[in-house]
């Protein structure tokens, strides 16, 4: 149900920073229309620290509401705060999305056993599929290979997002957690990496822009034609750095603005990226055609 391209959707705001509902559903029709085969909302991407909890929350019942059933829905609900990933949880659950998505505890520095049994937690309170977010540069926790190994005997607890940035460890996840457990790469750069090391796709910021070209690199990777899949790898890489030249997702919410789809505006303590990197934004955006 997770695997390909799956867009972690970023949330737009008015202009009074509130949340652009109308803008919010052009983007999950955007997305649809040009091939991705997933939503991810209230994500990193989607500024999950700066929004209520009631923003939250309705964001996802505008994803699984617009999406309605045409792709899989894997809400964002983690929290360095147990009880409130279960509530997040149970609330997607009880909307209808498909999955939950759940970062490490972030400042708390959890222990491995901490974390097992966090994520142990949330999955048993509710039936939903889980995906477990590693990503060691925003939490300063990595999960190891042995806890994930753990974690993966737990029936809905059915894959991780990768984003630790190494190889070594996506391969000793691949190797120690089983064919069936899904290996999503949370890299846009490291996507075709992943797949080569038997990943199984992609929660993907650059597919907010350009879904239907990142599943063509997905696709043609799966279908053997390594050369085609290197070669759009290649092609992407210098907008996908571009997106990453400040704080996520400050520059996809530039690129959004500056082809039109929705506005540039983030919520402090970000902000918008300096000129120069929105002249660079600019720059590799032009090498793309966005078929609104």
């Amino acid at each position: 149900m997770f695997k390909g391209v799956l867009t972690a959707i970023v949330t737009p705001f008015k202009e009074d920073h509130s949340v652009d509902e109308t803008r919010f559903v052009e983007l999950i029709e955007f997305g649809i229309k040009n091939g991705t085969q997933g939503m991810v909302p209230v994500g990193t991407t989607g500024e999950s620290p700066t929004l209520s909890s009631e923003e939250h929350k309705r964001v996802i019942e505008i994803t699984v509401d617009t999406v309605a059933g045409r792709v899989p829905v894997l809400a964002g609900a983690g929290s360095n705060n147990t009880q409130e990933a279960i509530e997040y949880t149970q609330h997607a659950a009880k909307v209808g999305a498909d999955g939950t998505l759940h970062v490490t505890g972030y400042y708390n520095k959890p222990t491995q056993e901490g974390l097992y049994q966090h994520f142990k937690a949330v999955a048993e309170a509710s039936k939903l599929p889980l995906i477990v977010y590693n990503i060691f540069s925003r939490t300063n926790v990595n999960v190891e290979t042995s806890t994930l190994a753990r974690l993966a005997r737990i029936k809905n607890v059915i894959g991780v997002k990768e984003a630790s940035g190494s190889l070594d460890q996506v391969s000793a996840v691949r190797a120690a957690c089983g064919k069936d457990f899904l290996v999503l790469s949370g890299d846009d750069s490291l996507t075709l990496p992943i797949l080569s090391v038997g990943g199984d796709g992609v929660i993907s910021v650059v597919s907010n822009l350009v879904p239907g070209i990142v599943r063509e690199l997905v696709e043609k990777f799966q279908a053997g034609d390594h050369a085609a899949a290197a070669a759009i790898h290649l092609k992407l890489l210098p907008l996908v750095k571009a997106l990453f030249v400040e704080t996520n997702p400050a520059p996809v919410k530039t690129a959004l603005q500056i082809v039109g789809l929705c506005s540039g505006r983030v919520r402090l303590p970000l902000v918008e990226p300096a000129k120069e990197n929105r002249e660079l934004i600019a720059r590799e955006l032009k090498k793309f055609t966005i078929n609104k």
